[in-house]
């Protein structure tokens, strides 16, 4: 007996074994995961295996989790008495070591070991960078299928580790990260291998969410605040979700954290929508040429999660949550003051969260005495390029408007040659 349900998060209904839809009835509500256990647990197994809140049975491969320590330095320059940093990056100092710098590795191992175990064979990737490496990586450890699919204009910021190199990886030449993913949906249905999918996903939802899972058993408690840089807001929905399941165990706290999500400005699709109390996203605020206009191309999706019943919106409705948006030269600036005071170089994303919660302090939101959650999403690039070797993404270049002819010419023989 599995130790977990499948229900709509609209309607209530629950489904039988699925890998990654919406409620049939409901088409636009997210599914979410219902564990049988109301109690939070730690004895399960080793890093993120540990939890009994993932929807995963017996995991094949090992994976590290969040560092989360109460912060001294960039505590003492916000005047806050109870910040907590969850640190998901290369610090082997701390005890962070997360290969590919990134919390899209408890994403991509609970995707691929709710994949394997759900009979998925493989699996196609659409990324704007932190997901492909985590993803590549994983794919690489846990020995199962992927074809990673990301937009050129991101491989600036692009890298692979050494023995991810070997990955299919293709990127859009002519487009951007959501046209990414609608070639990536394209490939999958010529392929035979299903589109990761996205926010539907639940075991990508509750991976993310194992941040707070380990913010939880670190902190004993739940915090006041939730500080995260957003692009699609899937990692926001996750932590969201899994507030909701601590609320119910009922001895970390009696509600879930007021979540603040911080955009980079000018490609701030949900921070716009959001200050004028909408649920539907503004055209004109989705925009691909404001995209070039941000220096964190990683938050940059044309499809985030804001709208879906359960999506982004819900969850700050949910939480009293706030929405922010930060200047690039913020974002610098809040990157500096992190190495300052914490000793440790973060990515730009990161520094995205820092200034938002330099602007919330500024205004008087968080109070001195409140516990605030930063998640450091990216960090220690700089660090671990001090041990290990990284390379250049290098991938076979192809159009937003391939055909189903070229998907099978280019993809048949290296899927038969990498697998």
């Amino acid at each position: 007996m599995s130790h977990f349900k499948i229900r709509c998060s609209n309607c209530g209904k629950e489904l039988g074994e699925v890998y990654c839809a919406f409620c049939e009835h409901c088409k636009d509500a997210l599914l979410v995961t219902e564990y049988k256990e109301r109690n939070f647990r730690t004895d399960n197994g080793k890093g993120i295996w540990r939890f009994n809140w993932l929807p995963v049975h017996t995991p094949f491969f090992e994976q590290s989790g969040t560092v989360v320590y109460r912060s001294a330095g960039l505590a003492d320059r916000m005047g806050l008495d109870d910040l907590f940093i969850a640190f998901n990056g290369f610090w082997p100092e701390k005890g962070a070591q997360l290969q590919t710098c990134t919390f899209k590795e408890f994403e991509a191992a609970v995707v691929l070991q709710n994949a394997k175990e759900n009979g998925v064979s493989g699996l196609i990737v659409a990324s704007a960078g932190n997901t492909a490496r985590a993803f590549a990586h994983l794919s690489v450890v846990s020995g199962f299928p992927i074809v990673i699919v990301v937009p050129t204009m991101c491989l600036m910021e692009m890298w692979y580790l050494e023995s991810s190199l070997a990955i299919p990886t293709l990127a859009v030449g002519d487009g951007d990260y959501a046209d990414s993913i609608d070639v990536a949906k394209r490939i999958a249905s010529v392929v035979g291998f299903p589109f990761e999918g996205g926010v539907k996903n639940i075991a990508k939802r509750d991976g993310l969410g194992a941040v707070l899972l380990e913010s939880v058993a670190a902190m004993g408690k739940l915090p006041d605040h939730y500080f995260q840089a957003v692009g699609s807001g899937t990692g926001a929905v996750g932590v969201w979700e899994t507030a909701e399941r601590f609320v119910k165990d009922g001895r970390y706290g009696a509600r879930p954290p007021a979540l603040h999500l911080v955009q980079n400005l000018p490609f701030a699709p949900m921070l716009r929508a959001w200050e004028k109390g909408s649920r539907a996203l503004f055209p004109d605020d989705l925009r691909p040429e404001l995209i070039g206009q941000i220096t964190t191309r990683v938050l940059s999706t044309r499809y985030p999660a804001y709208s879906v019943k359960g999506g982004v919106y819900d969850a700050l409705k949910a939480t009293g949550g706030r929405m922010y948006g930060v200047e690039n030269r913020e974002v610098y600036r809040a990157m500096e003051l992190f190495a300052e005071t914490e000793g440790i170089d973060i990515v730009p994303a990161s520094g995205v969260a820092v200034a938002g919660l330099q602007t919330a302090v500024a205004q008087g939101i968080i109070k001195k005495k409140e516990t605030v959650l930063l998640n450091i999403t990216g960090g220690g690039e700089k660090r671990l390029g001090k041990e290990k070797r990284t390379y250049d993404v290098e991938p076979r270049m192809v159009s937003k408007k391939i055909t189903e002819k070229e998907i099978e010419e280019l993809l048949c023989e290296t899927l038969k040659k990498n697998y």
